[in-house]
């Protein structure tokens, strides 16, 4: 039986980031809001399938993150399904 491939949270990902860049002396990453928005697409998709409005998931981005996001930036910049992927695939 093989071992399973270990897995890192997106938590994770960001902390190995922001750590390997202060190793390097440089500023943290960031990323302009379509890029950001297009990168929580996932979540955004799953939050619309349970009804929330991309208003409601503004204010949760902008609560949890301190950025200043709207609703207006979310239905211009979410990546659907088609237009996102990732070559390693996705666990859930």
């Amino acid at each position: 039986m093989t071992e399973p491939k270990p897995t890192f949270t997106a938590q994770q990902a960001a902390l190995a980031n922001t750590a390997l860049r202060a190793a390097l002396d440089l500023p943290p990453e960031t990323f302009p809001v379509a890029q950001f928005v297009a990168m929580i697409s996932d979540e955004i998709e799953q939050m619309r399938a349970a009804g929330h409005s991309d208003g409601a998931i503004a204010r949760i981005v902008r609560e949890s993150t301190g950025g200043t996001i709207t609703a207006v930036d979310i239905e211009h910049h979410y990546a659907p399904p088609e237009a996102r992927g990732w070559a390693g695939g996705r666990s859930e």
